[in-house]
């Protein structure tokens, strides 16, 4: 079993009632999971919010519970921890379960409306091919290798995340690529992921109905670039009128690449048919069947 201090580490703890050591079975933000010895982190959702939930997950059996606002009556036997952002919290708190899987691989997030899922699966095909033992997480399908890993959610939550790359650490991976949803940037469920390099595709109008405005649609994709440490490659597509707007504030190395642009990889369409794609890229032709 984890000790609670060992997992709270970068998770912005502001103060703690009861034993920080004590020893925690699972790290749970849905109070009808919870089970005795875990610790209860109380998020607030799209939907509900964790917090009107800690009276439920202590009277399960929760050992410890990690929220931003303390419930007014605290249990004696419980260890309450209060956090300026239990969403981040959480991202931390998977990552340290799990420990920091993203830290032993080379993780390389792609973030954009279109073609993420195309990407990442060509990325971890390619890799494959050229004899690395690579993983994926995407919307589709998580991968291990070639090895297909079922999760309950097509986006998944922090600690399913953690544990996918925990488990492609195990099986020996060197590579993981995964798809980054701007959901997935806002709810905070890659906070405590090392990445070493970030994609994007391109922005257009949509998933307004969350973000409420594309400015707000653009501040959360950008928020990506902007939290990747100076050792990290951020990578854009300046065919995309929004592409600069990405890396203003990255300190990652900035690289771009385009069709009909300046860039520093541009590539050339010269044939698109039914049968595929004739290319050139950087000088070097190459054909794809691809279609598209």
């Amino acid at each position: 079993m984890k000790r609670l201090n060992d997992i709270l580490y970068k998770t912005g703890v502001e103060s703690i009632s009861g034993k920080g050591d004590v020893a925690v079975a699972q790290v749970i933000f849905d109070s009808r999971k919870v089970q005795p010895g875990d610790v209860f982190v109380a998020v607030s959702g799209t939907r509900e919010d964790g917090h009107h939930f800690i009276d439920v997950a202590v009277r399960q059996g929760a050992a410890a519970v990690v929220c931003e606002t303390l419930p007014a009556a605290l249990q004696p036997d419980v260890t309450y921890v209060r956090v300026k952002n239990s969403a981040f919290a959480l991202g931390q708190m998977a990552s340290n379960f799990f420990k920091r899987p993203s830290e032993s691989l080379r993780l390389v997030g792609v973030t954009g409306t279109n073609g993420k899922t195309t990407i990442v699966t060509l990325l971890h095909q390619l890799f494959l091919e050229l004899g690395y033992k690579t993983g994926m997480l995407s919307t589709i399908v998580n991968k291990v290798n070639q090895k297909e890993i079922k999760t309950s959610h097509t986006t998944p939550d922090a600690l399913s995340i953690n544990r996918v790359l925990r488990k492609m650490v195990d099986d020996g991976c060197e590579y993981a690529f995964m798809e980054v949803s701007s959901h997935a940037i806002v709810q905070e469920r890659i906070a405590g992921l090392q990445f070493t390099g970030a994609l994007f595709t391109n922005i257009t109008h949509d998933h307004l109905d969350y973000h409420k405005t594309f400015k707000d649609y653009i501040t959360a994709k950008k928020k990506f670039f902007d939290d990747l440490p100076k050792n990290a490659f951020a990578l854009i597509n300046t065919d995309d009128r929004n592409a600069g707007m990405m890396v203003q504030n990255t300190r990652a190395k900035k690289y771009s690449y385009a069709l009909k642009t300046m860039a520093d990889y541009r590539g050339r369409l010269m044939e698109d048919e039914f049968s595929g794609l004739q290319m050139l890229l950087d000088g070097r032709e190459f054909y794809s069947p691809m279609v598209g």
